[in-house]
């Protein structure tokens, strides 16, 4: 990621769960130019909410900060004001712990006179039906027999797992032959096995619903691995071709980011 240097009493954050992979790190670093082109004379700078990713990075050499360490460290430099844009696809439990704590930040003796942090990416219907209509254009299965089945991230033991199971309806109701389900949550592999089927599916094309195509999709969804989408799929007859491009890497998805940003950074 760049140099940090100061150029205004304003700064832009940008939190990602992290990773290690050289192409997924490049993903990231492709939007932050986004940002920066469109934010001239504002300083970006970067945190990853994982701890394990951090730790990670610090093996190969490379130093990220945490969230609460970047936001102290902003405060030294004699940041006011900041937007935070969190690059998470949906409100789960690592963004509800950010906004938390970097909230504390602001109003502190001698340090932030403002915060706002920015939503992740499926945040509401609008969000959803966006991010829906895209995927549909872009990845719509052709030929007959063909699926397309997006697979995101999931927790089971949070609210937010719900999204999915919301975008999977959306995605049924544009063709009855596109699907969303997760590796940690719902729906999971086995509870959409007889939805394609019952819709004449033979074989699916296994997309990332992720921010970068790291482990997870490698592993968790076209791995050899049992358990994985793919291994899963296979035993019930069912082949599938995974695709590795990250949601920041399309360029009308990384908007719905960028017009969350906007509006947090309005509000400075």
């Amino acid at each position: 990621m760049a140099e940090p240097r100061r150029m205004s009493e304003k700064v832009i954050a940008l939190v990602a769960f992290g990773t290690v992979d050289p192409s997924c790190v490049q993903a990231l670093e492709a939007f932050e130019m986004r940002v920066r082109e469109k934010y001239r004379g504002v300083d970006t700078r970067w945190a990853y909410s994982s701890k394990t990713m951090r730790s990670r990075m610090a093996e190969r050499g490379v130093a990220q900060p945490s969230p609460e360490m970047l936001f102290a460290s902003l405060m030294d430099e004699g940041y006011k004001r900041a937007a935070v844009l969190c690059l998470h696809v949906v409100p789960g439990v690592e963004f509800h712990e950010l906004r938390q704590n970097v909230q504390r930040f602001e109003g502190m003796r001698g340090g932030f006179e403002k915060i706002v942090v920015a939503m992740p990416l499926l945040s509401d219907h609008a969000d959803m039906t966006r991010v829906a209509d895209i995927l549909l254009r872009k990845c719509e299965p052709k030929a007959p027999g063909e699926g397309s089945v997006f697979v995101g991230h999931g927790n089971a033991r949070h609210a937010s797992d719900a999204i999915y199971a919301a975008m999977n309806s959306l995605m049924m109701d544009r063709n009855p032959r596109m699907f969303v389900g997760t590796v940690s949550g719902h729906p999971a592999p086995e509870e959409l096995i007889a939805e394609l089927k019952n819709s004449g599916v033979r074989s699916v094309r296994l997309i990332p619903l992720m921010t970068v195509a790291g482990n997870h999709a490698k592993k968790d969804m076209a791995g050899d691995e049992p358990g994985s989408w793919k291994s899963v799929l296979a035993e019930s007859g069912i082949t599938s071709e995974a695709v590795f491009t990250g949601l920041v890497e399309d360029s009308e998805v990384a908007s719905v980011w960028l017009d969350h940003l906007d509006r947090a950074f309005s509000r400075l």
